[in-house]
């Protein structure tokens, strides 16, 4: 497995994350097979939050992975705090607890990393940064980022906030990608020209901000997945055609397509299928070329000016 630093910290990551909000669908025995295969492909960064499954998720992690001393050496923990019932909550008090029910249940002393999950309209940066410092004198928390945040909210939050930004968890995906198409169709009069995020991924790249694409197999806001469906025939074809090229199968090559980009992403897949996450850790050995790239771009309804 390929790895890239996490922002501008020191901190190796592979380039695959493995999101475990759904392992609450596994038995034991099937999540204790997903974890293990993980760590023997070499994805050994696990992406969590304390919603997933209302905290169970994080749980039945640390069961299946057996945690201990010598096995939490060996893997990256990241986890999210911020999103309660009804209201988002980046107050003080809320982080730190917060962070205390995370360590609770994954059995671990620290987090590697602490993402803020969305924006707080009500966010106080005084409050996240002396969270963030109590957090981060006490071990408890070593690097520390954001979850669907544009460039002016990590702005705001640095104005208190000395621990530098690292991650910044957006949706992006084939058939999600306006931050790659506003960015394409500058002063041109079509939807596609519409900046929705403030430009959030070259502000990423010129802040040494790793981008972590969540859904990357998804279409809208989880209405499904894009593979094999047949609302994208055109699109579907043309990864099938590139998957057949490369010997690898059309999962494969949609995770190849986010890693070509040279921000150097980390997107986070959320399968609890071992087969399927084997396909998206090969994704690792694939360098698509330009002409691929924008083959499956265009394939997707996405235009050049």
């Amino acid at each position: 497995m390929k790895t890239i630093k996490l922002g501008s910290s020191t901190l190796e990551v592979p380039v695959v994350a493995v999101g475990c909000m759904r392992i609450n669908s596994l038995d034991k025995n099937g999540a204790e097979r997903f974890v293990q295969t993980s760590l023997e492909l070499g994805a050994n960064f696990f992406d969590h939050a304390d919603i997933y499954g209302g905290g169970a998720c994080e749980e039945i992690f640390a069961d299946a992975i057996h945690m201990n001393s010598d096995i939490r050496e060996n893997i990256i923990l990241q986890s999210k705090c911020g999103i309660r019932q009804g209201m988002f909550d980046f107050s003080k008090e809320h982080i730190l607890n917060s962070v205390d029910g995370i360590l609770k249940r994954l059995k671990t002393d620290y987090l590697d990393v602490l993402l803020l999950h969305r924006p707080d309209a009500l966010v106080e940066p005084e409050e996240v940064a002396e969270a963030f410092d109590q957090l981060e004198s006490s071990g408890k928390v070593r690097h520390f980022g954001v979850s669907n945040q544009n460039p002016m909210q990590i702005q705001l939050l640095k104005k208190a906030v000395k621990q530098p930004i690292v991650a910044n968890q957006l949706q992006l995906s084939i058939t999600n990608a306006t931050m790659i198409s506003s960015g394409i169709n500058v002063n041109m009069e079509n939807a596609s020209a519409v900046n929705r995020d403030g430009s959030v991924l070259d502000f990423c790249r010129l802040n040494d901000i790793t981008i972590q694409p969540w859904s990357p197999f998804q279409y809208g806001f989880f209405e499904g997945v894009f593979l094999g469906n047949d609302k994208f025939p055109e699109l579907n074809q043309k990864i099938d055609e590139i998957a057949a090229k490369y010997g690898v199968s059309n999962t494969t090559i949609a995770i190849a397509w986010l890693l070509r980009h040279p921000a150097n992403m980390q997107p986070v897949i959320g399968t609890m299928n071992i087969e399927r996450l084997k396909d998206c850790v090969k994704a690792s050995e694939i360098t698509l070329t330009r002409e691929e790239w924008y083959e499956i771009y265009r394939a997707a309804g996405n235009i050049l000016p």
